[in-house]
Protein backbone atom coordinates (compact mmCIF):
# COMPACT_ATOMS: atom_id res chain seq x y z
CA UNK A 1 0.00 0.00 0.00
CA UNK A 2 1.30 3.37 -0.99
CA UNK A 3 0.56 6.59 1.71
CA UNK A 4 0.91 10.35 0.11
CA UNK A 5 0.94 13.29 2.68
CA UNK A 6 1.09 17.00 1.97
CA UNK A 7 1.72 19.97 4.03
CA UNK A 8 2.35 23.44 3.16
CA UNK A 9 -0.77 25.15 3.16
CA UNK A 10 -1.83 27.67 5.23
CA UNK A 11 -3.74 31.25 5.07
CA UNK A 12 -1.68 33.86 3.06
CA UNK A 13 -2.25 37.42 1.38
CA UNK A 14 -3.07 38.01 -2.17
CA UNK A 15 1.04 38.12 -3.81
CA UNK A 16 2.26 36.09 -1.41
CA UNK A 17 3.78 32.52 -1.51
CA UNK A 18 3.40 29.26 -0.41
CA UNK A 19 5.59 25.86 -0.61
CA UNK A 20 3.38 22.13 -0.73
CA UNK A 21 5.07 19.72 -0.27
CA UNK A 22 3.83 15.54 -0.89
CA UNK A 23 5.92 12.59 0.30
CA UNK A 24 4.76 9.29 -1.25
CA UNK A 25 5.19 6.25 1.06
CA UNK A 26 5.02 2.59 1.33
CA UNK A 27 5.84 -0.50 -1.42
CA UNK A 28 6.47 1.92 -4.85
CA UNK A 29 7.13 -0.19 -7.82
CA UNK A 30 6.17 1.38 -10.95
CA UNK A 31 5.94 5.41 -10.77
CA UNK A 32 4.39 7.17 -13.67
CA UNK A 33 3.25 10.29 -12.22
CA UNK A 34 2.70 13.06 -9.69
CA UNK A 35 0.09 16.09 -9.62
CA UNK A 36 -1.29 18.22 -7.81
CA UNK A 37 -4.67 18.65 -8.11
CA UNK A 38 -7.25 21.77 -6.38
CA UNK A 39 -10.94 21.75 -5.21
CA UNK A 40 -12.91 24.93 -4.10
CA UNK A 41 -16.07 24.60 -2.70
CA UNK A 42 -19.22 24.18 -5.29
CA UNK A 43 -16.26 23.43 -8.15
CA UNK A 44 -15.61 20.14 -9.95
CA UNK A 45 -11.70 19.36 -8.68
CA UNK A 46 -9.02 20.17 -11.22
CA UNK A 47 -6.05 19.51 -12.16
CA UNK A 48 -3.06 22.53 -11.40
CA UNK A 49 0.16 20.58 -12.58
CA UNK A 50 1.83 17.47 -13.29
CA UNK A 51 5.03 15.79 -13.51
CA UNK A 52 5.92 12.62 -15.46
CA UNK A 53 8.38 9.73 -14.15
CA UNK A 54 10.42 11.28 -17.34
CA UNK A 55 10.20 15.02 -16.09
CA UNK A 56 7.34 16.21 -18.49
CA UNK A 57 5.52 19.07 -16.96
CA UNK A 58 2.18 20.34 -17.10
CA UNK A 59 0.09 23.47 -15.94
CA UNK A 60 -3.32 24.60 -15.94
CA UNK A 61 -3.48 27.86 -18.08
CA UNK A 62 -4.30 29.37 -14.86
CA UNK A 63 -1.16 28.90 -12.63
CA UNK A 64 1.49 29.70 -15.78
CA UNK A 65 4.21 31.50 -14.70
CA UNK A 66 3.38 31.69 -10.91
CA UNK A 67 3.47 27.67 -9.73
CA UNK A 68 6.45 25.39 -10.22
CA UNK A 69 5.97 21.31 -9.67
CA UNK A 70 9.62 19.70 -8.84
CA UNK A 71 10.24 16.65 -6.99
CA UNK A 72 12.77 14.80 -5.30
CA UNK A 73 12.94 11.51 -6.26
CA UNK A 74 15.15 10.10 -3.78
CA UNK A 75 12.81 11.19 -1.28
CA UNK A 76 9.90 10.41 -3.24
CA UNK A 77 8.32 13.48 -2.54
CA UNK A 78 7.03 16.74 -4.85
CA UNK A 79 6.70 19.96 -4.29
CA UNK A 80 4.49 23.07 -5.41
CA UNK A 81 5.72 26.52 -5.46
CA UNK A 82 2.99 29.37 -5.71
CA UNK A 83 3.77 32.31 -5.95
CA UNK A 84 1.46 35.66 -6.62
CA UNK A 85 -1.22 33.73 -5.31
CA UNK A 86 -4.54 35.16 -6.13
CA UNK A 87 -7.68 34.67 -4.14
CA UNK A 88 -9.06 32.52 -6.49
CA UNK A 89 -6.19 30.04 -6.01
CA UNK A 90 -8.06 29.53 -2.93
CA UNK A 91 -9.23 26.12 -2.74
CA UNK A 92 -7.97 22.15 -0.64
CA UNK A 93 -4.88 20.86 -2.68
CA UNK A 94 -4.42 17.10 -3.52
CA UNK A 95 -1.67 15.20 -4.24
CA UNK A 96 -1.83 12.70 -6.48
CA UNK A 97 0.39 9.83 -7.44
CA UNK A 98 -0.16 7.56 -10.37
CA UNK A 99 1.78 4.31 -9.62
CA UNK A 100 1.92 0.59 -9.24
CA UNK A 101 1.89 -0.90 -5.82
CA UNK A 102 4.16 -3.71 -4.93
CA UNK A 103 1.91 -6.69 -6.09
CA UNK A 104 -0.97 -4.83 -6.87
CA UNK A 105 -2.34 -2.86 -10.71
CA UNK A 106 -1.67 0.59 -11.80
CA UNK A 107 -4.31 2.94 -10.38
CA UNK A 108 -4.25 6.41 -8.60
CA UNK A 109 -3.05 7.29 -4.71
CA UNK A 110 -4.58 10.69 -3.10
CA UNK A 111 -3.34 12.40 -0.19
CA UNK A 112 -5.84 13.98 2.45
CA UNK A 113 -5.33 17.75 0.75
CA UNK A 114 -3.91 20.91 2.58
CA UNK A 115 -6.06 24.20 2.65
CA UNK A 116 -4.29 26.74 0.72
CA UNK A 117 -6.41 30.21 1.41
CA UNK A 118 -5.37 33.41 -0.25
CA UNK A 119 -7.22 36.60 1.12
CA UNK A 120 -6.62 40.12 2.95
Amino acid sequence: QVQLVESGGGLVQPGGSLRLSCTASGSIFIFYAMAWYRQAPGKQRELVTSITAGGTTNYADSVKGRFTISRDNAKNTVYLQMNSLKPEDTAVYYCNADLRSTNLPRRAYWGQGTQVTVSS
